[in-house]
């Protein structure tokens, strides 16, 4: 069982063997403890610069990683397009080698067009994390999922999710799959047509349009936020409104109940309530979404432990 990741970079799951998302789990673990500390600190990446690159808004993510960075002493600098010369048409190499001159050692970022972070790792020398690229990946957001349900079940292998709602535009939903294929559970996809990727039968998972039936089907149901920003003009181009969304693939209490039965509800948010979830079915008793948000520094500070593991040591 080895101590240390197989790659250089967290850049998508895929890139990822089973083998490094157990050691992300067993050193978050170990974070989880420290969190639970009266101080909820330690020195683990004391000597380590990290940037903080966000091209595209984000509140949760960003504040999440900033934990982490903080909880393991590293230094830290935050950057944000809206308020950099990248409105003055610098571009993204030119704005990264402007940052790793200052002798950053890893980065953080998140970036609307796919394969930014990839880009990124081939021509900079620093530790890349992606934090969000685009529709593609968002692999720590998935990598807290499966912690999560592992925490509540015990387990992943074997596990039945449905991941229900926007497919086709969601990051969260691609990484998810890939992580929960890598790690033996069973995944369906539940929502309408019109927001299903066209390639979703290469990605080895079930299609329910049904959402009634997926529930019934599952363990866990990942329900995804309908992502409208990313959808054009006002975000309806793929189904009528937002309350026939909720009346077909919207989770609330009465449906739950009809299940007869408990499963785990988890939502990588921000929730849009009273549409892909109620209030008393976020708030419910078998929801894990708080729990996702405080396993999130954990294995975020256990993937930033371990790439800096990854970082050569000049003599």
């Amino acid at each position: 069982m080895s101590d240390q990741l197989s790659t250089d970079h967290l850049l998508g799951i895929q890139d990822l063997t089973a083998d490094d998302i157990d050691l992300i789990f067993r050193t978050a673990d170990g974070f989880k403890e420290v969190l639970s500390r009266p101080i909820k600190k330690v020195p683990s990446l004391r000597d380590i610069t990290v940037a903080n690159l966000f091209f595209e808004n984000s509140t949760r993510t960003r504040i999440s990683f900033e934990l982490a960075e903080k909880r393991l002493s590293a230094d830290i600098i935050n950057f944000s397009s809206s308020s950099s010369s990248v409105k003055k048409g610098e571009t993204l190499i030119d704005t990264v080698n402007n940052i790793l001159a200052m002798k950053v050692d890893m980065v953080v970022m998140r970036h609307p067009d796919p394969g930014a972070a990839v880009f990124l790792s081939r021509h900079v020398r620093a530790r890349i994390v992606n934090a969000g690229d685009g529709t593609h990946e968002h692999p720590t957001q998935a990598l807290l999922d499966a912690y999560s349900i592992r925490e509540k079940l015990g387990r992943v292998r074997g596990v039945k999710v449905a991941i229900v709602g926007d497919i086709l535009h969601s990051r969260v939903a691609l990484s998810n799959i890939h992580c929960l294929h890598k790690l033996g559970a069973e995944v369906t996809l539940c929502g309408p047509p019109t927001l299903m990727p066209r390639h979703v039968a290469s990605l080895g998972v079930r299609v329910e349009h049904d959402l009634d039936k997926a529930l019934a089907w599952c363990d866990v149901a990942n329900m995804l936020r309908i992502q409208l920003e990313r959808q054009g003009g006002d975000g309806m181009a793929n189904f009528p409104g937002l309350r026939e969304y909720a009346m077909l693939y919207g989770l609330d209490l009465p449906r739950y109940r009809r299940l007869g039965r408990e499963i785990v509800i988890m939502h990588p948010g921000p929730i849009n309530r009273g549409v892909e979830v109620t209030s008393e079915v976020a708030d419910h008793a078998n929801s894990i979404i708080l729990d996702q948000v405080q396993n999130g520094v954990a294995v975020r500070m256990a993937v930033l432990y371990l790439l800096a593991g990854r970082i050569p040591r000049e003599n």
